[in-house]
């Protein structure tokens, strides 16, 4: 499979297959397709359906059968980067549950639950966030622009909430009340900070969707 990211800030990740090769997305996530593909939906088992019914993210997967020569497009549904992300046989990423876009063939979904429920009510990222496992190439929708940390064993990095959007499975997630009354208050950050520790690569997002749409709320008309 052969693949090229264009379109900034709304990308799509075009990717040319062989006869026979397979890429997997969210049910429904392909744009468009030129030349002959075949889409099977498929749930993948009674646990992994509910892994991803938990995660908030669809039941079920396309899966997409190249029978000649075709390209298929995934978009971005927000603006944005595509990242690549090269995974070894049981080699494994966590990201936000809305973050995966497609998959080559043979790369799994599964549920990653953080390990402290403050990590989960408090952190932004949400209780529940997303593994993806290798072999294969995953297609990651990041939002807003990102920069890539690669934090050394027990090396911190101190985010706001919500902005932590891929991070290797060595690096832990953890929540920390930010200190001093007067901070909280008047600091503007909030009560929590989002902390991830290191060994491993953090990628973290200059936008949200839910950060831009609480910008635009006092601007839109309010109905009476």
């Amino acid at each position: 499979m052969k693949y090229k990211i264009v379109g900034e800030p709304l990308p799509t990740v075009l990717c040319d297959l062989e006869p026979g090769e397979v890429m997997i997305s969210e049910n429904g996530g392909r744009s468009w397709v030129k030349g002959d593909i075949t889409t099977e939906t498929k749930g993948g088992g009674a646990g992994k359906m509910f892994g991803r019914m938990m995660s908030g993210e669809s039941l079920f997967l396309s899966h997409y059968t190249a029978v000649t020569h075709a390209q298929i497009a995934f978009s971005s549904s927000f603006p944005g980067s595509i990242r690549a992300v090269e995974l070894a046989s049981g080699q494994s990423i966590i990201c936000q549950k809305t973050a995966f876009l497609a998959a080559t063939e043979g790369v799994e979904l599964s549920t990653f639950i953080q390990r402290k429920l403050g990590a989960g009510f408090f952190g932004g990222e949400g209780f529940i966030m997303q593994k993806v496992t290798g072999p294969g190439t995953a297609f990651i929708e990041l939002d807003g622009y990102s920069v890539e940390y690669d934090l050394a064993d027990g090396e911190k990095l101190v985010c706001d909430t919500g902005v932590v959007s891929m991070m290797d499975e060595t690096c832990k997630l953890e929540i920390e009340k930010v200190k001093g009354l007067k901070n909280k208050v008047l600091g503007g950050e909030g009560f929590f900070d989002t902390v991830v520790y290191g060994p491993g690569k953090v990628t973290v997002q200059t936008m949200t969707a839910g950060g831009l749409a609480a910008t635009l709320i006092p601007f839109l008309p309010q109905g009476k």
